[in-house]
């Protein structure tokens, strides 16, 4: 699975500066209300979790992610925030001792990607289809009957360079591979590289996403309208 120790200290940076809609993103989430307990999968510095306890003060919050940097990160942002909890925790070995209402991963774990009128596709960090299968066991097994799975939904990745609001310059270069393709992240102060990062992603059609998903009990929501911030799956 892609550890992102390398961009943890410049995360934040490049986030925030027009890669995500924070606000955007909770109000899909909010959409699915009502919730008790909410599970995210690859919570990364906590920014999704911050915006989310702030909009829900009530709902108990929870979030995992593999790397420990960003976590350290979260912890800070959110140590005001005695909803929440955060663990440092592989998802193919997940663990947490309770069900939630609702699970989501936004650019974590798992997301699709959309593209115009093409049929989405699944993004997996996991590389390999074996732990990709006990990942998505292990969620099964946190999500309650009746309740419900959301992975986020993103545009197509391209390559590009763009600068971003401190100046310094975001770029990033896509390699097609067997089961995916390879992600190379670059950040730089002018001639100077603070930031290199690699990572390896496996995908899915929509048809295989939706049997893989299927296969764990979580069964697809069809959506209407404009493209959304989530595509739904509900356990049986």
């Amino acid at each position: 699975m892609g550890d992102y120790t390398n961009m943890s200290g410049y995360y934040d940076l490049i986030m925030t500066s027009g890669y995500y809609d924070y606000d955007k993103i909770v109000d899909s989430l909010v959409e699915h209300l009502p919730f008790s307990n909410v599970l995210e999968i690859g919570c990364g510095t906590g920014l999704i979790l911050e915006t989310l306890a702030k909009r829900q003060p009530k709902v108990s919050l929870t979030g995992i992610d593999l790397t420990q940097a960003m976590l350290a990160i979260a912890q800070q942002r959110l140590q005001s925030h005695k909803q929440v909890q955060l663990q440092n925790q592989n998802v193919t070995q997940l663990h947490l001792n309770q069900a939630y209402d609702l699970a989501f991963s936004y650019g974590g774990v798992w997301y699709f990607v959309m593209d115009g009128d093409k049929e989405p596709f699944l993004v997996s960090h996991i590389a390999q289809e074996e732990p990709n299968r006990q990942g998505l066991a292990k969620v099964a097994e946190h999500v309650k009957s009746g309740g419900q799975l959301l992975l986020g939904v993103q545009g197509p990745h391209h390559d590009y360079a763009s600068p971003i609001s401190n100046g310094m310059m975001y770029s990033q270069k896509i390699e097609p591979s067997e089961h995916g393709f390879t992600k190379h992240y670059f950040l730089a102060d002018g001639d100077k590289t603070l930031m290199a990062q690699t990572i390896q992603y496996r995908t899915y059609s929509f048809a295989q996403a939706l049997a893989l998903l299927k296969g764990f009990g979580f069964t697809y929501q069809a959506f209407t309208g404009d493209k959304p911030q989530f595509l739904t799956f509900h356990k049986s």
